[in-house]
């Protein structure tokens, strides 16, 4: 899982069927100082998260499909599993 920050709504008008009716997310990486850390992605959205959330991504495919309940051979890699309250580093 990854920690990131929801940049924005990603719309788009020709899409994969299985992103029908789901929200998609644009999200930035974050290192454990809640610091940009990599390229941006986008994600499905499954707990209503907002521009400027700080969620937990899931980004294994497999794990995705599967609580998604979705085939084996879809294009699905990150999914928002979860919106952070906090995060405490060390002591």
């Amino acid at each position: 899982m990854r920690l990131c920050r929801v940049l924005g709504p990603v719309v788009s008008t020709a899409k994969h069927p299985v992103y029908q009716g789901r929200k998609l997310l644009a999200v930035q990486p974050l290192d454990e100082h809640g610091q940009a850390s990599g390229a941006s992605m986008v994600a499905i959205d499954d707990v209503q998260a907002g521009r400027g959330d700080v969620v937990l991504v899931l980004q294994e495919g497999n794990g995705v499909r599967q609580l998604l309940r979705l085939g084996e051979q879809v294009p699905v890699r990150s999914l928002i599993v979860g919106i952070v309250d906090r995060v405490e580093v060390g002591g």
